[in-house]
């Protein structure tokens, strides 16, 4: 009798190319939620990776998770603090530099910790919402980037980064 061929499967986690796997490990790993409907897989043959949901695994999702709020109504209002998040720190570094009696240029990092803190909450309310968050999560430090890649990904306009940026900008020159 002869054997069939095992297809090697390979799938990504967190950037990570991992695998060769079995068929059945990627159903597995699919069942337990290791890999969901936004993850992609590749195997022999293939000509690039391809989202989960465009094979055969897509039957092994549980479709009776509701899919992610959308933009218009995921609750935005970290997110505007956070883009007036330039002007808030500053402040918030003159009142303390005006109680301890320090010079305002030695409390940039408030400003700094504000605006990643609250990226980082951002996220975290989105990923309560249903999103994806990890792809926001790495990109907190940098708040720009994370502003406008949140902004594509709810399908929002950009207010909210052009706002971070005209803040930023004055903050420069006070």
């Amino acid at each position: 009798m002869e054997q069939e061929a095992v297809i090697e499967w390979y799938y990504e986690v967190k950037g990570e190319r991992k695998g060769p796997v079995t068929e059945a490990t990627i159903q597995q790993m699919v069942k337990e939620g290791i890999l969901t409907k936004d993850s992609v897989v590749w195997k022999k043959g293939m000509p690039d990776w391809v989202n989960i949901e465009k094979t055969d695994f897509k039957s092994h999702i549980d479709d009776s998770l509701p899919p992610p709020l959308s933009g218009d109504k995921v609750n935005n209002a970290v997110i505007w603090i956070l883009a007036f998040a330039p002007i808030i720190g500053t402040i918030l570094e003159h009142l303390v530099a005006r109680q301890a009696n320090m010079d305002v240029n030695d409390l940039f990092m408030i400003t700094v910790a504000l605006n990643i803190g609250l990226s980082y909450y951002d996220a975290n309310c989105l990923q309560k919402a249903g999103h994806d968050a990890s792809k926001f999560k790495g990109l907190a430090w940098l708040v720009p980037v994370y502003l406008y890649k949140r902004a594509k990904a709810l399908k929002q306009n950009l207010a909210y980064f052009i706002v971070w940026i005209v803040c930023f900008a004055f903050m420069l020159f006070i």
